[in-house]
C-alpha cells in the first residue's frame, strides 16, 4: 500500500500505476457485428412479409416492371418498420431484399461484375473471386449454412437437378451459361461449398484472344482452315486453362449450313450457328435410377444425322465412342481432354478407353487415336494468370507402337516480368503439316510461308 520512506521518515504512497489504453478495436468489431446481425434480421423480416403479401402470378409486365413494383412494395414495408436507417442503408436494404427475391442473394453483386472470372464460396462466411488470373477475398457473406443452401437449391432446381444428402455433389449452370459445382455436408466439412466458372453474356472472341496476346492471327487462320476442312481436333489443357472457351471459339468456324450436335455434362457452349441440337446429361433420381451419361448421349447422337459432333469434355468411357465416331464418317468433330501436355493425351485416352470395359490391346487403341485425331491444341494457364494457346500439334501416325506427333506452332516462354506475368514468343517451327494439300482441296488454302521457322509475335505484341 505504501512505498519507500522519504528522508523525513514519512512513508509516501507509490505513484499510481498507469492504466493500459482502452482496447477500442474489439469493441468496434463487436458493435459492427451486432449491427450486421440487426440488419440481416431486418432483411429477413422484410423478405417474409414480402412473400406473404406478394402474388407474382397476378402481377403483369416484363421483368423490369415487376422489379419496380416489388421495389416500391419493399420500400413501404421498410418504412413501416420505423427503423433508424439513413437513405443509403435503406437503399441497400431494399436492393438486397430484391436480390433475395429475384436473384441469388449476395452473389448478385459479384455476378454483375464483368471483371470476375470465378466465384469460390467456401462456406457461408468466406467468398473468394478471381480477377485477372489472381484470387482475392471479398467481404461478401451469407447469413448461415441454411442461407447458402437456399441459394444452391435455387440454382440447381432451375435446371431440373437437386442437391441434398442423397446427392451431395451437383453440376449445374446459370442462365448465362456459367458453370456451377456445389458440394454440401457431409462431404463438405466446413459448410456448403460452391464454385462458379463465369461464362459471361459477352464471351471472348478471337479478336479478344489476339488483343490479349493469347494467340496470333496466323494461328487463328490456320485453326479456321482446319475446322472448315473437317479435321478432328482435340483441345488439351488443365483445370482453368480455358479449354471450353477455346472449344467454343473453334466451333465458330463451322459453316452455318451444317447440323451440329453438342453433348455436355452442364451445357456451357454457346454456338452461334442456326442448326444446333444441344444435349445435356441427366443425374440419377432419388432412387438411383434414370441417369443418362455422355456415352449414352454420344451413341444416340450418331442416329441424329449430325454433320459435326462437339463433346464438351471426354473424361471416361465415352472416349472410345468418340474415337469410333471420328473414324466412321463424322469428320470435323471437336472435344476437350484434361492433360498436362499433348504427349500426355495419349496415356489419358488409353486409360479412358479402358474404362469402357473392353479388353482392347494398347496398339489397337493407339491406332484408333492416330487415325481419328489430326490436331491437338493445348491451352495453358501460365504464371501470373494469363491463358495462352501454347502449342498446335499434328498427329502424324504411328511408328511401330508409338504415336508420332510434330509441333506446328508453339509458345516459347522467355521469363517472368516484374508484375509476375509470363513473357515469351509465338514461333512457327518450320514444319508444314502433312494435311496441307487437304486444306487446299477444301478451299482453305493458306500461304505456305507461315510455316517457315519464324517468330510470329512476342508476348508484348511486337512483330519480328
Amino acid at each position: 500500500m505504501f512505498g519507500k520512506r522519504s528522508p523525513s521518515g514519512v512513508a509516501t504512497p507509490n505513484p499510481p500505476t498507469p492504466k493500459p489504453p482502452a482496447q477500442a478495436a474489439p469493441t468496434k468489431t463487436k458493435a459492427n457485428k451486432e449491427k450486421t446481425e440487426q440488419f440481416n434480421a431486418l432483411k429477413m423480416r422484410l423478405h417474409r412479409k414480402l412473400i406473404d403479401q406478394l402474388d407474382l402470378a397476378r402481377m403483369v409486365g416484363d421483368d423490369d416492371t415487376l422489379r419496380a413494383k416489388v421495389k416500391e412494395m419493399v420500400g413501404r414495408l421498410a418504412d413501416q418498420e420505423n427503423t433508424l436507417l439513413n437513405y443509403n442503408e435503406k437503399q441497400r436494404l431494399v436492393n438486397e431484399v430484391l436480390d433475395e427475391t429475384f436473384g441469388l442473394g449476395p452473389l448478385e453483386v459479384l455476378l454483375s461484375d464483368p471483371t470476375i472470372s470465378d466465384i469460390l464460396v467456401n462456406g457461408p462466411k468466406q467468398v473468394y473471386v478471381e480477377r485477372n488470373g489472381r484470387l482475392e477475398v471479398t467481404g461478401i457473406e451469407f447469413r448461415d449454412n441454411a442461407h447458402l443452401m437456399h441459394i444452391i437449391d435455387k440454382i440447381v432446381s432451375a435446371v431440373g437437378r437437386r442437391c441434398d444428402e442423397t446427392c451431395p455433389l451437383v453440376d449445374a449452370r446459370l442462365a448465362d451459361g456459367s458453370r456451377v459445382n456445389a458440394v454440401i455436408p457431409p462431404l463438405a466439412i466446413d459448410g456448403p461449398s460452391m464454385s462458379i466458372r463465369r461464362f459471361g453474356a459477352d464471351p471472348l472472341t478471337w479478336d479478344d484472344y489476339i488483343a490479349f496476346k493469347s494467340v496470333t492471327p496466323e494461328i487463328r487462320d490456320f485453326l479456321s482452315a482446319c475446322v472448315k476442312a473437317r479435321l478432328n481436333i482435340v483441345v488439351v489443357g488443365g483445370t482453368g486453362s480455358g479449354k471450353t472457351t477455346l472449344l467454343n471459339n473453334l466451333s465458330s468456324f463451322i459453316p452455318d449450313t451444317e447440323r451440329i450436335v453438342t453433348i455436355e455434362d452442364a451445357a456451357e457452349l454457346q454456338l452461334r450457328q442456326p442448326h444446333v441440337v444441344r444435349l445435356e446429361t441427366r443425374p440419377a433420381n432419388i432412387e438411383g435410377k434414370g441417369r443418362i451419361s455422355i456415352r449414352e448421349l454420344l451413341i444416340n447422337s450418331l442416329r441424329m444425322r449430325p454433320d459435326r459432333i462437339v463433346v464438351g469434355e471426354c473424361r471416361g468411357s465415352e472416349t472410345l465412342d468418340m474415337l469410333q465416331a471420328m473414324n466412321t464418317g463424322h469428320d470435323g468433330s471437336l472435344t476437350t481432354v484434361h492433360a498436362n501436355s499433348t504427349r500426355d493425351v495419349v496415356a489419358r485416352v488409353e486409360t479412358m478407353v479402358m474404362m469402357a470395359g473392353f479388353d482392347l490391346p494398347l496398339r489397337a487403341i493407339r491406332q484408333q487415336f492416330a487415325s481419328a485425331i489430326q490436331i491437338l491444341v493445348q491451352a495453358q494457364r501460365l504464371p501470373g494468370g494469363s491463358r495462352k494457346l501454347i502449342s498446335v500439334t499434328e498427329v502424324t501416325g504411328m511408328e511401330g507402337d508409338v504415336i508420332t506427333m510434330q509441333d506446328i506452332f508453339t509458345f516459347e516462354q522467355t521469363g517472368i516480368a516484374e508484375n509476375g506475368r509470363t513473357c515469351g514468343r509465338f514461333v512457327a517451327t518450320g514444319i508444314r503439316p502433312s494435311f496441307f494439300d487437304r486444306l487446299k482441296s477444301a478451299g482453305c488454302g493458306m500461304d505456305p510461308a507461315i510455316f517457315t521457322r519464324q517468330v510470329l509475335m512476342t508476348d508484348d505484341g511486337e512483330e519480328e
